[in-house]
């Protein structure tokens, strides 16, 4: 890259991965375009829980990368007075189920330093006053005070306004966009209507659609994305502060007093209809509520503002994929579970390999190679990965 001449990049999808790659990217001089089938934060990123977290038992290597992303967000929060209202360390609050204990998740989190408080039930009260003690477990509860959440769309507006200011350039409305590749390299991309755009490398960071974009290269990912929702409440009084994972539901605060809800019980009620499109059954709506209202303080009435669906990006393994595509020259990729927690630091780490050419070692346990055990180039020149069996 010189300074006539800046790298041009084209970012796929504008959630807030290639929001934060797009910004990392226009801040240390690339040419940036943002290409986004409809509109920024309309996928996952508009409709997940948004903990930001590095909680219970993880690998090493996932583990520093979820502290150094949170780490990211302190920062963000120093330098952006106005991101208060949209990013918050107020701490988050866990238990089990009756037939489960967390002492194990409580034991593995203290051991490694992490900021962990062991709760019983008539210590809840004075910490998170916004949670009823009656609904923790008998056993108690996980504190953890440095925690909390962020609500993406608030983040990806902010990240965007900084790519353009910094010279890049959104396309929203582009259809359904494919990565361009020519004789085994991507050499831009091509939109929804037709029109190519040359790119100089191509990022792919279209969430839940990872899998198919790369499948239509002749690449494979291990794949666990599953159809899920949201609902959120209309504003509650007083504001809920804590976010809270519990066996029924888990909660997190919004900047308007509304709140975001979701369960694992609940996602799998989902009915996938013949035609693609997902029906959410009014009764798990009504239990997530009914599930959210018990758990808070002086349980108030929560009324379903709306309903949001869609698939939540599940790499097959669990952790995160990032980093170049071995098969296919010039191509990046994005598709992790945890984007709200690793949004920042995922951003920046790749744009940082994007412009200097030298692949990070903090995303070395994370490269897509490792599902393979070898690639085979095919009669026209894109690799065929194979996975391998993995948990």
């Amino acid at each position: 890259m010189t300074e006539s001449q800046p790298l041009h990049v084209v970012v796929i999808g504008a959630g807030i991965l290639g929001a934060s790659t797009a910004a990392h990217l226009a801040r240390s001089g690339a040419r940036v375009t943002l290409v986004t089938a409809a509109k920024p934060a309309d996928g996952a990123s508009g409709r997940s829980i948004a903990w930001l977290n590095s909680s219970g038992a993880r690998s090493t290597e996932y583990r520093y990368l979820r502290l150094i992303g949170l780490d990211r967000y302190r920062t963000w929060r120093e330098r952006h007075p106005d991101s208060a209202s949209y990013l918050r360390f107020d701490g988050a609050l866990k238990w089990g189920g009756e037939d489960e204990s967390f002492r194990d998740t409580f034991d593995y989190e203290r051991a490694g330093g992490y900021d962990s408080l062991w709760l019983d039930r008539e210590q809840v009260a004075a910490l998170t006053p916004d949670v009823d003690p009656d609904a923790v477990s008998s056993e108690g509860a996980i504190f953890n005070r440095g925690e909390g959440w962020v609500n993406l769309p608030d983040l990806i507006t902010a990240l965007l306004d900084e790519a353009r200011a910094d010279g890049a350039e959104l396309l929203e409305d582009a259809g359904d966009v494919r990565v361009d590749v020519h004789d085994g390299a991507a050499v831009g991309v091509v939109l929804g209507d037709g029109t190519p755009l040359a790119a100089d490398r191509v990022v792919l960071a279209t969430g839940g659609d990872v899998p198919a974009h790369l499948a239509a290269l002749g690449v494979t990912v291990p794949d666990a994305t599953p159809a899920a929702f949201v609902v959120v409440t209309e504003p509650v009084e007083p504001r809920v502060r804590t976010v809270l994972n519990t066996p029924r539901v888990a909660v997190r605060p919004m900047p308007d007093g509304r709140l975001v809800l979701d369960a694992d019980w609940a996602e799998k009620s989902i009915v996938v209809e013949p035609d693609g499109s997902l029906t959410v059954p009014d009764e798990s709506v009504r239990g997530l509520l009914e599930e959210g209202s018990r758990v808070l303080a002086g349980h108030p009435t929560l009324v379903a503002e709306r309903v949001a669906s869609g698939l939540k990006p599940i790499p097959g393994d669990g952790e995160p994929v990032v980093g170049a595509v071995p098969a296919i020259d010039g191509l990046y990729t994005l598709f992790t579970h945890s984007g709200a927690t690793l949004g920042l630091i995922l951003g920046e780490l790749v744009a940082e390999e994007i412009i200097t050419g030298k692949p990070s070692p903090v995303l070395d346990a994370f490269r897509l190679d490792r599902f393979a055990e070898g690639a085979e180039i095919d009669e026209v020149g894109i690799g065929a990965w194979a996975p391998v069996t993995s948990s």
